[in-house]
């Protein structure tokens, strides 16, 4: 089995705080992989380090044989990446930010071109072709985000709470271009604290709580018969009900 993304001992701390509190994690390569976990659990911060965002304190991260810190130029070539909340060249067009990106990456401008074309009509915003990225509603950021990750052909895709914030037409649009590409061999990680999105599209998920996986797995291993909102609840140790009445209500 080939492995996508591997992370190794991963630790961040700011402070006397521990963010991440030793990662250990392997992505198969053509899985679907969904990490779980609370809000403030360490995802963005564990994906920030996976793809050389974020340096870690101690351990490593792997894309496809490359580590993301020694050889970062042949990490990065493999991998698309859609952090969560980043800026973007916002004072541009959606074409305009594709042909930076791709003119910055050394792309040939006629590939970057002819791809900025395909993927502004395949994520439906050719119509916004004069409208400038500020303007973008949440969701247009969402694709033109994602467009910009997909555009160079990577063979990994680590995005960061792709669905937040977006209306239904537009993830179910990235919905179908995440599954497609999935199925064409390539590998998706994205982070979540929605556990009906990761259960409807995930093959692999990992829960993550105070820095550390939990479980990790097929969704049919982590689940074993149960939910998985119950199985991340029991993990994490929450629970469902506060078991007490407000009696103001």
């Amino acid at each position: 089995m080939t492995i996508a993304l591997a992370l190794h001992g991963l630790v961040k701390r700011f402070a006397d705080r521990v963010a991440v509190a030793g990662v250990d994690l392997d992505v198969p390569s053509g899985s679907f992989y969904g990490l779980l976990g609370p809000n403030g659990a360490g995802k963005t911060t564990t994906l920030s380090m996976a793809v050389g965002l974020l340096r870690p304190d101690a351990g490593t991260a792997t894309v496809l044989g490359h580590d993301v810190w020694s050889d970062p130029l042949a990490a990065k070539r493999m991998m698309g990446v859609m952090p969560d909340g980043a800026r973007l060249f916002d004072r541009l067009t959606g074409a305009e930010l594709l042909a930076t990106h791709g003119l910055l990456r050394g792309m040939p401008a006629e590939v970057v071109d002819q791809r900025a074309r395909e993927l502004l009509d395949v994520l439906a915003l050719t119509d916004a072709d004069r409208t400038l990225v500020v303007d973008y509603s949440a969701g247009m950021k969402k694709k033109i985000g994602l467009a910009c990750a997909l555009l160079h052909g990577p063979r990994m895709l680590v995005l960061d709470e792709p669905f937040e914030a977006v209306d239904p037409v537009s993830a179910a649009l990235i919905r179908d271009i995440l599954q497609r590409y999935v199925a064409s061999g390539n590998t998706v990680i994205f982070s979540s604290h929605v556990m009906e999105v990761v259960e409807r599209l995930c093959t692999h998920v990992a829960i993550l709580a105070q820095g550390r996986i939990l479980t990790a797995g097929t969704i049919a291993d982590v689940r074993a018969g149960q939910s998985l909102e119950e199985v991340f609840v029991r993990v994490v140790g929450g629970r469902t009900a506060t078991g007490q009445e407000l009696a103001w209500l």
